[in-house]
């Protein structure tokens, strides 16, 4: 009996180091969804998301590459307006805006570089400038690009990106 319980003990000290050692796990193995909630910036895109009932469709297999606004981002956003969106009755406007930050396919860093315009899920197209080292996506700067994810790759943005006519 004591040889059962030590073999149970060591066998549930390495699984519970398995699944920790998982929880580590690089951006790469995850998908946008997950990668953005463990980055911790994106609360309010990830609410958002919920909301618009987009997380499934961002979960699956895509590639997408996301326009990703931080929380800071959101923040800039005159007063109210964020809790205004995440109404239902405002879900088509909601979701109108997010997929706005979505263009189809793996476009990293050094592809974005070389556009000028960029289709987005939305349908409406996006403006991609260049300065030295620094990307602008119409008035949103990259901050931070080319984060893998296992359906496509984030580029964090400084600005929530609002389509034309919105």
């Amino acid at each position: 009996m004591k040889f059962e319980i030590k073999n149970l003990t060591i066998a549930t000290i390495a699984a519970l180091g398995i699944v920790a050692g998982g929880a580590g796990a690089r951006a790469a193995d995850q998908d946008i969804v997950e990668t953005a909630v463990a980055a911790g910036q994106f609360k309010t895109l990830a609410a958002a998301l919920n909301e618009a009932g987009l997380v499934s469709t961002l979960k699956g297999s895509g590639p997408f590459t996301v326009f990703a606004p931080t929380d800071a981002a959101f923040a800039k956003l005159p007063a109210g307006t964020v809790e205004n969106l995440l109404k239902p009755e405002n879900k088509d406007k909601l979701t109108a805006i997010l997929t706005y930050h979505v263009v189809p396919g793996r476009v990293m860093a050094a592809d974005v570089a070389k556009l000028q315009t960029a289709k987005t899920v939305n349908g409406k197209m996006l403006n991609v400038t260049t300065k030295g080292s620094g990307v602008t996506v119409n008035d949103a700067n990259v901050t931070r690009a080319d984060i893998a994810t296992s359906n496509g790759v984030i580029h964090v943005v400084d600005t929530v990106i609002l389509p034309p006519n919105n």
